[in-house]
Order: structure tokens, then sequence, then C-alpha cells
């Protein structure tokens, strides 16, 4: 039995450049030791993959009434089909080393509870990888000198044991807020909450988003403003300067105290807990927020 599950909702196939790098990230993923990948969904192509691949493909989720699949829908699928201890959804997109596995299993040997996070990588990439010997470490060559860490404002995979999340609002996928959510309960559970960025090497290839309604980004979309309405507000949506732990050289750490995380302390305790985006305690937040975004290099405004 595997230690991993490896679970994924990838997006249509047809547009050549997301069809790219969605079989590049399978093709990753199915490069890692003692782990299981499970593909979940209908979309246009991916049962054709699938079938390529030799991956088991979990097809009959529910959806929102715009279409789009439901978060806790992926994530019963999966728990259902796998039989491992832990589990890891990943967006489509994502490259992945075996220090994901790794990673998880440090984690695994001193917490029974946890959610595991990270920033991603930024890269361009347009063609199909070379997965022949060696492919990791041309990888991480061509993320040293051509990528970019993103701000610690999304995440792109969430490690777990597999019986936590087993009830979780209908966030629509692909969507904001959903994620934030994820860090949120697991803080409020009381997991260790890790920021695995500096063990875990997660590569995101870059795309544009001519795949969501009106090629809006995804914090863009009615869809994520539902999302934000089900997570409880902007109180609720947590990231990584919330985390509570660090995971370096295979060991849990208290996470360090930075400027960045006393600004996101400050800023999370002073949001409206109704989502009035008026008066003093929203000012303070907004002015907050762009200083923290300042530090981060995040040029985006919620």
């Amino acid at each position: 039995m595997p230690l991993l599950t490896l679970f994924s909702a990838p997006k249509p196939f047809t547009d050549p450049h997301i069809r790219t790098i969605q079989r590049n990230a399978l093709q990753s993923w199915l490069d890692l030791p003692d782990t299981e990948v499970l593909l979940v969904g209908d979309e246009p192509g991916l049962a054709e993959t699938a079938a390529e691949f030799n991956v088991r493909l979990l097809p009959h989720l529910k959806r929102n009434e715009q279409g789009t699949p439901l978060v806790n829908s992926i994530f019963d699928l999966a728990r259902q089909a796998s039989q491992s201890t832990l589990v890891v959804y990943v967006n489509a997109d994502m490259l992945f080393t075996a220090d994901l596995v790794q990673g998880a299993r440090a984690v695994f040997s001193q917490a029974a509870h946890f959610l595991v996070v990270g920033q991603r990588w930024d890269l361009d990439v347009r063609q199909e990888i070379d997965f022949s010997t060696g492919w990791e470490d041309r990888l991480r060559g061509q993320v040293h000198i051509q990528g970019r860490l993103h701000p610690p404002q999304g995440s792109d995979y969430f490690i777990f044991p597999r019986d936590q999340f087993s009830e979780m609002p209908p966030f629509a996928i692909g969507r904001a807020g959903w994620d934030n959510w994820m860090i949120y309960f697991a803080c409020q559970a009381g997991w260790p909450v890790v920021d695995a960025t500096p063990s875990i090497l997660a590569v995101h290839q870059n795309h544009d988003y001519s795949h969501l309604p009106g090629g809006l980004p995804h914090y863009d979309q009615a869809e994520s403003i539902q999302n934000t309405a089900l997570a409880g507000g902007f109180v609720h949506l947590y990231n990584m300067l919330d985390t509570t732990h660090v995971l370096k050289g295979g060991q849990l750490y208290p996470a360090s105290f930075t400027l960045a995380r006393l600004i996101r302390h400050l800023e999370r305790h002073l949001m409206p807990p109704d989502d009035q985006r008026h008066g003093v305690r929203w000012w303070s937040v907004r002015r907050l927020r762009r200083l923290r975004r300042r530090l981060t290099h995040n040029p985006q405004e919620m």
C-alpha cells in the first residue's frame, strides 16, 4: 500500500498549452515513489489521458449550478478510492519531485494530525518536459535560473491524513477562497499547519486564464465571492503567513517571527467579522494588507 494518494481535478485538455502542462504534471506525479495517482472529473480529454497513462479515473463528481466541480465532492471521491494513510490534493499544473514524498513522510513521523502547504515556484513551460534520467536535477536548475517564488497568498497543494477534512462546504474548484479556508480550518482544529517551502519543490507551470469565464483570473470570478461566503467571510481566509510550523531538514519547527507575520496577525484581528468594507477597521486592514504585500512582493489587491 502506498504512503500517499495524490489526486487532482484537471481542466479540459482542449487548449494545447493547458494540455501540455497538465501532461507534464501528471508524468511528474507518476514518477514519485510510494505514491498512487487518482484523477477526478469528466472534463474533455481526461478519460483518454487517464487511459493513456494507466491512471485510475473517478468521473462521477458533483458540480454547482454554474457547472463547476465541487471541492468536497473531489475530496470525498478520492478519500473513498484511496487506501493510503496520507492524501495530497494538487492543482493539475503543478510539477513535483521526490521531496514531496520525503516531506510528507517526515511530517507524518512527527505529528498525527496536520496540514502541509507551501509556496510554489512560477515557471514558464511551453513544451513537454523530457522525463528521462536526471529530469529532477534539470528542473531544479531551470527553476534556479528562471523561476520566481510566488508570494504566500495561495496554496497549490495540501498534504494531510486521509480522515481529515471529511466535512467541507461546497466550494467551487479553481476559484479563490477554498484553499485559504483549508488553512483556517486546520488552525482552528489545533493541528500543526506546516509551511514546507524550504523542503518541497512545487513548480507551477504558468498559464493564462482563457479557460475561466471571461478570461478573468480566479480571484475576479463571481464564484470566488461565493466561496468566500461559504468560508464564513474574509476573516476565515488564511494564508501561509498563518501557518504554525515550518519543515526544514526533515524536522518540524515553530514558525519564525517575521514582520510580515506580525502585520498579518494585526490584519487578521482587525478584520470586520461581518465583512463590511467601510469604517476604521476596514481602512486599517487595507493599509496593513498593502504593507504586507509589499513585503512579500505581491502586487495583487483583494
